[in-house]
């Protein structure tokens, strides 16, 4: 009989689990609660405390009545005596403290606690992890088993003290006390299993930095992770969307390198975490390996590759995909079909969403809240108003409340299309529905009124908004000051940003970025210093929009200098400028006739490694025009069509403007003449152009 080997687990489960689960019969101590004769006798509020944390263990011993445990054995591990002894004193705290040096050889005891540890030696270790689990089971109890631990490691009573310090730290990983957790694991040297349960533990907590330096540590102290570990970290990942494709493949990387076998959880976790972050290329190939080595993936895996194929615009893989998963005998759900919408929505003909809701139901399948709200999409992109408002009723009929978020995606559609006034026709159809405007709907109405320069409506929305108990976010406050400062009532905005921090909405970069502009377009330079050193000392670094805010301000002001020093601060830090930053400079050049300044900054560009844009292009056009250097501006012409840049009608206006200024009108009509037939559709001011050129040259032939 000893030489049979135990029954398989599943391999899917951690090596801490591995450890701490025995048979079913040694899964609890036995207990009977207060029959055994206790060496003390504990208050009434030891009493309740003891009662509360054991509430598991009664629940499993009355499941478990007629298991083959002997109630002499049940009375010879009775633990409601240790329990009540370290209760004597009331309810017991968790309290940790890296410097504990508590004793573990006791020099003396007194004979109520001698007598406990005598009667304990005894004990099998499972016991006590099983012990030490049930109590671990709850947070109010998690104190005194903390205690046990601390009682067993004085009285050298329980070895493997690193198992039980791991299913601590793994309990106070459950219940959000990870700094607590890293204090109990200072007292053991770590171990894999350690390392283990404080992975776990951050992973459950979101904190992906430090779970990604314990890996790490791992790794350089001799042991290897196992792929547990990798899995809580991609679910972490992917939970707090920071999932990112390069750090998920640096993960699979070490994956591979340490040669883990991949089982089906972690594969899955890998293809979703690739389709999450917008990589579906790489969750297709993954999920092409594991179904060449015979695993096999979840439907919900399925259909996150086909939500990053539809976002991707790729929308025959996507329908490819959802046949295949219709093929396999899976019925696809609600959430299938809406990523395949979204697809549709995105890129396909109208007709293609309308029929993908026609086919789910005829399926079968209910279109929910996110269904309805693509199809108001699809109908909104197409300008089709009166079948969004149909598409409302048939929610209505379908016994499927219309929510804030589909009238905000309606209100959206008004606005990109500059019909806002409908805005209130929106509203006025909500509060018959008895749909509650929410934050993020409330954000819309108030970006719409800033967008056309409806102020008052803007900042009626807003204090409608707060008499309702919305708290404004980020996105209120910064739309509302944007909206201030892009219709030039920088005072209000000012106002608007003091008022964002009194109610303790903390600035965010964009706010920032926000301000500094509206303190560059006013000049007040030193207010503009003073906002930059307030964002530092907040612990909000400059981005490269903070960056291109500022060369822009200079650059329009005519401080070339201080553009310049920006640049050269944002290099050292490690930021790298982009196209958009370049393009502001070179026209703050151009603007100012400064063709020199302006080739120069087009040549760091191109150093630099960006690719030049049109914008910038058309910008050292508009330099050389300035400058009176006509010739210069049509070799950039040149330039372009050699580089496979097409010139638009913004290039053709400004090389026509650039022969005005140097009384070339007779070459103008030439140019027009080249821009119509390039394709580019002239517009008023090129037609204005030609107009000056024709009538000066008239001028000239009738005075000759």
């Amino acid at each position: 009989m000893l030489l049979l080997q135990p029954p398989l687990v599943s391999s899917r489960f951690h090596s801490l689990y591995f450890i701490t689960r025995p048979h079913h019969r040694f899964f609890q101590p036995p207990i009977s609660a207060f029959s055994a004769t206790a060496p003390c006798s504990p208050s009434s509020s030891s009493s309740s405390s003891y009662s509360s944390s054991w509430n598991v263990l009664d629940a499993c011993e009355e499941e478990d009545e007629d298991d083959e445990f002997s109630v002499e054995v049940r009375r010879r591990y009775d633990f409601s005596p240790l329990l009540k002894f370290l209760s004597r004193f009331g309810p017991v705290e968790l309290v940790l403290d890296s410097e504990d040096s508590e004793s573990f050889s006791p020099d003396s005891l007194d004979p109520v606690e001698f007598e406990l540890a005598e009667s304990y030696k005894a004990v099998p270790a499972p016991y006590w992890h099983s012990l030490l689990k049930s109590l671990c089971s709850s947070t109010s109890s998690l104190g005194l088993a903390y205690a046990v631990v601390s009682w067993l490691r004085k009285h050298n009573l329980c070895f493997s003290y690193e198992l039980l310090y791991s299913i601590l730290i793994h309990a106070l990983g459950r219940s959000e006390k990870l700094y607590e957790a890293f204090l109990l694991s200072q007292k053991q040297t770590l171990t894999p299993l350690t390392y283990n349960a404080l992975i776990g533990a951050c992973a459950r907590n979101n904190d992906i930095e430090k779970a990604l330096n314990l890996i790490s540590r791992m790794r350089r102290d001799g042991y290897q992770s196992d792929f547990v570990n990798y899995s809580l970290v991609i679910q972490a990942l992917t939970r707090s969307n920071k999932i990112d494709s390069a750090l998920l493949q640096r993960l699979y990387r070490e994956i591979e390198r340490d040669k883990l076998e991949l089982d089906v959880q972690l594969v899955n976790d890998i293809i979703m975490g690739f389709a999450k972050s917008g990589d579906p290329s790489r969750a297709l190939q993954i999920l092409g390996m594991a179904q060449a080595t015979g695993l096999s993936a979840k439907t919900a895996t399925l259909v996150s590759i086909i939500s990053a194929l539809a976002n991707s615009g790729r929308t025959l893989e996507a329908e490819a995909l959802f046949e295949e998963l219709r093929q396999s005998g899976i019925k696809p759900r609600t959430k299938a079909y809406n990523a395949l919408l979204k697809g549709y929505v995105k890129t396909g003909p109208l007709k293609d969403a309308e029929s993908m809701v026609s086919e789910m139901e005829k399926r079968g399948v209910s279109p929910d809240e996110h269904t309805y709200s693509l199809l108001i999409d699809a109908y909104v992109n197409a300008g089709r108003w009166e079948s969004a408002r149909i598409v409302l009723k048939e929610m209505e009929a379908g016994d499927v409340q219309p929510n804030s978020f589909v009238f905000s995606r309606l209100l959206a559609g008004y606005r990109d299309r500059g019909e806002w006034q409908k805005t209130f026709q929106v509203l006025k159809e909500m509060k018959s529905l008895g749909v509650k405007p929410d934050r993020q709907f409330y954000n819309v109405v108030i970006d719409t009124f800033g967008k056309f320069n409806c102020l008052d409506h803007a900042m009626t929305t807003f204090d409608r908004m707060l008499s309702e108990g919305i708290e404004p976010d980020r996105v209120t406050w910064n739309t509302l000051i944007d909206c201030h400062c892009k219709h030039g009532r920088h005072i209000v905005a000012e106002e608007m940003f003091e008022a964002m921090e009194k109610r303790g909405c903390l600035p965010c970069a964009t706010t920032y970025n926000i301000m500094i502009n509206s303190y560059g377009d006013q000049e007040r330079w030193n207010d503009m210093k003073r906002l930059l050193g307030k964002m530092k000392s907040q612990g909000v670094l400059p981005n490269v929009v903070t960056h291109t805010t500022l060369v822009d301000v200079y650059g329009k002001s005519g401080r070339f200098n201080d553009a310049i020093e920006c640049l050269e601060e944002m290099k050292s830090v490690g930021l790298k400028p982009s196209s958009t930053m370049y393009n502001a400079l070179i026209n703050a050049y151009a603007q100012r006739g400064l063709s020199e300044q302006a080739v120069n900054a087009f040549r760091v560009m191109t150093s630099d490694g960006l690719k030049p844009s049109l914008l910038a292009l058309n910008s050292l056009i508009n330099a050389f025009g300035e400058d009176r250097r006509d010739a210069e501006a049509f070799a950039v012409l040149q330039y372009m069509k050699e580089n496979g840049v097409n010139p638009d009608v913004v290039t053709y206006t400004t090389l026509m403007k650039a022969l005005i200024r140097v009384d070339k009108f007779q070459k103008v009509p030439g140019v027009y003449e080249e821009m119509i037939m390039s394709g580019c559709k002239p517009d008023r001011k090129a037609r204005s152009m030609l107009r000056s050129a024709l009538r000066y040259m008239k001028q000239t032939l009738r005075t000759s």
